[in-house]
């Protein structure tokens, strides 16, 4: 039986933050259905599918909120988050959204008052309680992937593209990070490999031929080694490296696939594109 949350708790906590990272994790996430849905919800997924189900007071029925969780035929991790109202007034005024209580209560203090204290059973109830008062955006999502993640998330919560490409036919526009192979030496010349490309095991071989690649797949490796989990730290959940030679179909190939080996073995999740690798 699939993985099931329950995610509710403060308004101004975190919830949105959390609901995308269970989607980065690979979780279904559905928000705000009427309680007496979970179970048909989940009755009508596929087994193994993880299933994050957001609830909170903006739903019509957030009453009936136990109620949904005893309908399920799983027992699920119902997961409270929760900040002290100073941060929660601060977040409200830094976004500028209206609290779901402003106008029933006549305040943002009295709201927020008037919320915890219709949450106070449901937050009793609760498996986990996380405190997001002191926690960034990146913490908060470092959390629950240590909580909740697959292993291939927990370990590596990036994935990473490389994208092969030849600069006569133009650079990628989606690249964060760009490197420039024509100084290896090219095996366009060589009539016998023109016809392959670089994940051929000759054309690889001519390639390793030239000292230079072998320092700059070094370089190569440290740079991005050490970015990565700078990236990471910061929040980004994708990245896209271009590797490009003259006309992307012999350097550019092998060294992406140089890289992305590097990665792999490494535990980040890696997409290879070799953009132009079929054109003549």
């Amino acid at each position: 039986m699939a993985s099931v949350v329950v995610l509710t708790g403060m308004s101004g906590a975190g919830k949105q933050t959390a609901a995308r990272c269970f989607e980065d994790m690979g979780w279904l996430v559905v928000e705000n259905i009427p309680p007496r849905l979970f179970a048909p919800l989940l009755n009508g997924m596929p087994k193994d599918e993880p299933l994050c189900i957001v609830n909170d007071v903006r739903s019509g029925e957030f009453d009936a909120l136990s109620a949904g969780i005893l309908s399920l035929p799983v027992t699920p991790t119902l997961v409270f988050l929760d900040a002290i109202d100073e941060i929660l007034v601060r977040r409200f005024k830094e976004t500028r959204r209206p609290h779901p209580f402003f106008f029933e209560a006549g305040g943002i203090i009295s709201a927020i008052g008037l919320e915890r204290e219709r949450l106070a059973e449901l937050k009793e109830q609760s498996e986990l309680v996380i405190d997001t008062s002191g926690m960034s955006t990146t913490e908060l999502r470092a959390f629950l992937r240590e909580r909740f993640a697959a292993p291939q998330h927990k370990q590596q919560p990036i994935t990473v593209t490389i994208a092969s490409f030849g600069f006569k036919h133009g650079t990628p526009l989606d690249a964060d990070l760009l490197f420039d192979v024509r100084f290896l030496r090219n095996p366009y010349y060589n009539h016998s490999l023109r016809e392959k490309d670089g994940r051929s095991a000759e054309v690889q071989e001519f390639v390793e031929a030239d000292e230079r690649t072998s320092a700059f797949l070094e370089r190569l490796y440290d740079l991005v080694g050490w970015s990565l989990p700078h990236y990471i730290a910061e929040g980004k959940a994708y990245l896209t490296i271009g590797i490009g030679c003259t006309g992307g179909k012999h350097r550019s190939v092998f060294i992406s696939e140089r890289l992305s080996a590097f990665l792999k073995q490494r535990g980040y999740r890696v997409l290879i594109q070799h953009r132009d690798v079929e054109r003549r």
